[in-house]
């Protein structure tokens, strides 16, 4: 089989030799100018035929070699045998593209890199091609290369899309943002149809702008009717990515009273302007000067005021300045207490009795927003409940109104603060001290002496831990119950005379370490300009007041009532976001952790750490607001005067103590900007991912003695018909 292999081999290169050199005597060798894409040189333009039939596929590549004059190098892994032949004589650039359409066939190819020709597998032809071309390529045939495609007018994203099915398994597009441009690797005949396809698509998206002024509507009344007349009357749904969610673009130009017309083509651009002609038409009534505006964002009760006052002026109707209801009495800061108050609490919380049965603060039952009525005078009515105003001026005055409402109806930007409050507390102690007591003297003296030394109060003293010890158990449940004993290591000696044991020497060995460390992440969303709170606590009843009216005759007490204040305490935070320029954010800011330390006479006490500041934060960066750093140091030594110097023995007659406190607090802000309902999002299924993360983490471990309950996790969120659910 070899044998016969290696036969054919060589006959075909004798026959493609003997075809090339049996020409006439003034045949010349004519090589091709060197270039990329202009395929490799050729040895003559002799014709050659070709007849090679299950020939080996280098054996027939040495052959090709020949023809064309070039060194052709085959990789390792390029093996089989190859079928070419033609029933013609053919040039021998035809002969190459025939040789490498039946390579191509066989899941090889020819790639010309540093001068070299070489024969590799498909896959790996886009790694080692060396032949680039920018914009048009004059070359032709099977062969690999890279070409460049310059967009101008198209999205290059777009048209990966399109031209990805058309484009060889092995082989790439990908595209480059930065100029807009693709660049695609594949076979010289693909790229051309490629080349053409984009020519074809590269062409500009929509037509000129045209400006159409109107001489009887309002533009931002016609606006809308327009749009949805030019898209078929159909909702707005999921955007395409990279295309425009309409053929038509309408815009407001308040300056003239007019509309920007942008078509996709002259002729869609040509109806939109009839259509616009057409419903530019007077008012059949004439004389209805009442008109209804239905208003986005803005809040239409306070909209109403500020036009008011900003035409008050022009109209001689109506008064800037009438009574109106803010519709916001009842709103986040309406718990009686202005921003950042200290003094009054900062939940708000009203004085309460002890007939409110429920104990809930004020802040807790007022409502977010009060109930507001229709607002009255002047020419701008609002209707609270459907957000609209009821606009009450002749033609000339509406427009001007109408342009202003234009402006301030804009959605606002929305605020997400993220707070971190870090408290680290670390304390270490220490206390040594010996204390004794002994009587000198025998049985029946008429004179004994005693001895000794005691510290400390309570049971901490061996005077009074003798006296518990000889009234017996009940007398040191009692001692120990209102002065403990002391903590550590106790060791005493004791004696007995009589019936009685005391306490003849005691001694106390204690050192203790504690530390805490309090990680508090409060975060708020809340509207450009708006104020947010969150209170993180408890409410606490804080008597302010009893009273008890004795009767002189029956000895009862008669209406007996107390008077209760009460107040949260834990963590509360109260931010007011202003979005500056460049994205700039302007707080105003007050924090406060707050808890019950100690319960007294008098009532409970608090332990209190706050902030109120105003700061300039860039979007998305870290600041520290403030904090508080601090190092204590208390020691106390106690003894028997000269006798507690002495080195060593001294300790018999002495007490000491060490204490070190060391405290960290430290607050941080990070506000980010949400512009969008698309970032809004995202941010809101990222916390919603990381709940749902820990909630999938904590779920009880399997026992045998136990049923399998599981835990609470979150629902899978699911995202609206037509949009995608952000991660």
């Amino acid at each position: 089989m070899n044998l016969h292999r290696t036969a054919t081999a060589l006959a075909a290169l004798l026959l493609a030799t003997g075809s090339a050199l049996a020409q006439p005597d003034n045949a010349t060798v004519q090589r091709a100018r060197p270039g990329a894409g202009k395929g490799p040189a050729v040895k003559a333009s002799s014709p050659v035929t070709l007849n090679f039939v299950n020939a080996d596929i280098e054996a027939v590549t040495r052959a090709i070699g020949v023809m064309l004059d070039r060194q052709i190098i085959i990789d390792p892994r390029v093996k089989g045998t190859i079928t070419v032949y033609s029933e013609q004589p053919v040039s021998v650039g035809e002969a190459y593209r025939n040789y490498l359409a039946a390579l191509r066939g066989l899941g090889f190819t020819v790639v010309e890199s540093a001068g070299l020709l070489k024969v590799l597998p498909e896959a790996d032809a886009k790694l080692q091609a060396g032949s680039v071309a920018v914009e048009t390529s004059g070359a032709r045939g099977d062969q690999i290369l890279t070409q460049i495609f310059r967009i101008q007018h198209e999205n290059a994203n777009n048209l990966v899309a399109v031209l990805r099915p058309l484009i060889s398994p092995n082989n790439t597009i990908n595209a480059n943002p930065g100029n807009n441009s693709l660049v695609i690797t594949d076979y010289a005949d693909n790229l051309n149809r490629i080349a053409k396809i984009v020519a074809a698509m590269d062409t500009p998206g929509s037509s000129d702008i045209e400006i159409v002024p109107l001489k009887h509507a309002v533009a931002a009344d016609l606006a809308p009717l327009v749009q949805r007349l030019a898209d078929g009357g159909q909702t707005a749904g999921a955007a395409v990515p990279g295309q425009s969610s309409s053929a038509v673009n309408v815009l407001v130009d308040p300056r003239s009273n007019g509309l920007i017309l942008r078509a996709s083509n002259p002729t869609r651009l040509a109806a939109v302007r009839s259509m616009v002609d057409k419903l530019d038409q007077p008012s059949p009534d004439g004389g209805n000067n009442i008109r209804v505006v239905y208003l986005k964002n803005a809040d239409a009760v306070k909209l109403a005021a500020v036009l008011r006052a900003a035409f008050g002026a022009a109209n001689a109707g109506g008064s800037g300045n009438s009574s109106s209801s803010t519709g916001n009495t009842g709103g986040l800061a309406g718990a009686g207490t202005s921003f950042g108050g200290q003094n009054a609490s900062l939940t708000g919380s009203a004085t309460s009795t002890n007939s409110n049965s429920g104990g809930i603060s004020a802040a807790a039952t007022t409502p977010l927003n009060a109930s507001a009525g229709p607002s009255t005078g002047g020419f701008v009515q609002a209707d609270p409940a459907t957000n609209s105003l009821i606009i009450t001026a002749a033609e000339p005055l509406y427009r001007q109104v109408r342009a202003v409402i234009e402006q301030l109806d804009s959605r606002r930007a929305q605020i997400y603060v993220e707070s971190l409050i870090v408290k680290i507390d670390n304390s270490k102690a220490g206390q040594f001290g010996v204390q004794w007591q002994n009587i000198f003297g025998n049985k029946g003296d008429a004179t004994i002496y005693g001895a000794g030394t005691n510290y400390g109060t309570g049971l901490a003293n061996i005077i009074n831990a003798t006296g518990a010890v000889a009234t017996g158990t009940s007398a040191i449940v009692t001692a120990q119950t209102s002065t403990p004993a002391p903590t550590g290591l106790n060791i005493g000696i004791l004696k007995k005379f009589g019936s009685v044991y005391t306490l003849g020497a005691v001694a106390n060995f204690f050192e203790s370490q504690s530390g805490a460390n309090v990680l508090s992440t409060p975060n708020l969303v809340s509207l450009d300009n708006e104020e947010a709170r969150i209170v993180i606590g408890q409410n606490v009843p804080f008597v302010t007041g009893s009273y008890a009216n004795t009767g002189s005759s029956t000895g009862g007490t008669v209406n007996p009532f107390q008077t209760v204040d009460r107040k949260d305490v834990g963590l509360t935070l109260k931010i007011k976001s202003q979005i500056g320029e460049g994205g700039t954010v302007r707080m105003q800011v007050y924090q406060e952790n707050s808890n019950v330390t100690a319960q007294g006479v008098n009532g409970p006490t608090l332990d209190k750490s706050a902030i109120e500041t105003s700061v300039v934060v860039e979007d998305s960066d870290i600041i520290v607001l403030g904090g508080l750093m601090k190092d204590e140091y208390d020691d106390g030594e106690a003894g028997v005067p000269g006798l507690s110097k002495i080195p060593l023995l001294g300790n018999l007659f002495g007490n000491k103590n060490r204490k070190r406190v060391k405290s960290n607090l430290m607050v941080f802000l990070r506000p980010v900007v949400l512009r969008t309902a698309e970032s809004t999002n995202q941010l809101s299924m990222d916390r919603y991912d990381s709940i749902r993360a820990v909630q999938q983490n904590g779920q009880p471990g399997k026992n045998w003695a136990l049923p399998d309950t599981g835990a609470p996790v979150l629902p899978e969120p699911k995202a609206p018909a037509g949009k995608a659910t952000p991660r």
